[in-house]
């Protein structure tokens, strides 16, 4: 979970559709989707079967669904009704990078009353319109969402139940994979790595290796090391404790002057001036 946290810069959020429903009790629904799908239950119930186990939703839950996950739902009283999102999420060129975790199932109202709160009042006013809310509050609100669900499944504190019985569908490829690679970075920040070091800890040629973790995580290994060499920059400096020259020594930098060309690149203005 944390390489989302590390790139939460090259984070993409779209969202491609979304409307408030209600249904009576003779609704039912057989479907799947080509994207993420989120539904936030405002009234009633909702029961989902996923591979011919029932799941119930009651008002406050989440549902959240994976894409290409057929399922069959319907309303178990009068009515019910629910907000949905249809949305991808990525990082940078790899546009299902949730696919690599177990999240599909009904998030408890308990556990992301705060979130879902404030996405069913932002979407309401966004569909009021005469300015009483944008698309980018609204985008906000359900990219807080989205963290919130990472967050609980990072404590384990939810877990998908749609998938309990079975292995989260990956993309091609896994971050399992560079798990290694991940913790190689990590502990030798305070010098030049190079790439074939990496290849050689996968496993694999140099050549193969950069397609793969491209194909991955959405971008190039150095893109990823020169990610996280900035983001310890940024940490060091909150920190207050080291100077420019420590902090360049400390994430492997020949000198300060050229640890502070590649923070400017990322931060629009160099380390000495960074608040």
């Amino acid at each position: 979970m944390s390489v989302i946290d590390e790139l939460s810069e090259h984070i993409t959020l779209r969202m491609s559709s979304y409307l408030e429903q209600t249904h009576d009790r003779t609704w039912t629904e057989h479907k799947s989707h080509s994207d993420y799908d989120l539904w936030f239950i405002t009234t009633g119930s909702v029961k989902v079967t996923i591979g011919g186990i029932e799941h119930t939703a009651v008002p406050g839950d989440v549902v959240f669904f994976y894409p290409d996950m057929p399922y069959i739902a319907s309303t178990t009283r009068e009515l019910c009704r629910f907000i949905y999102m249809h949305f991808d999420f990525g990082i940078a060129e790899q546009k299902r990078i949730l696919g690599e975790f177990q999240l599909p199932g009904i998030v408890q109202g308990n556990l992301i009353r705060e979130e879902a709160t404030l996405f069913i009042s932002s979407y309401r006013r966004f569909k009021q319109g005469n300015g009483g809310g944008s698309p980018l509050y609204l985008k906000a609100s359900l990219l807080l969402v989205i963290a919130k669900i990472l967050e609980l499944h990072r404590q384990d504190l939810y877990s998908g139940d749609f998938l309990k019985n079975r292995k989260p569908r990956k993309p091609e490829g896994s971050l399992d994979i560079l798990q290694h690679v991940f913790r190689y970075v990590d502990d030798n920040l305070h010098r030049a790595i190079r790439v074939n070091e990496l290849a050689a800890i996968a496993g694999v040629s140099e050549k193969y290796f950069i397609s793969l973790f491209k194909k991955i995580l959405g971008i190039t290994p150095g893109q990823y090391m020169n990610q996280i060499k900035m983001n310890r920059a940024r940490d060091y400096l909150y920190e207050k404790k080291y100077t420019i020259q420590q902090i360049a020594g400390f994430l492997g930098y020949p000198d300060p002057f050229t640890f502070s060309k590649a923070f400017k690149k990322v931060y629009n203005v160099p380390p000495s001036k960074f608040e």
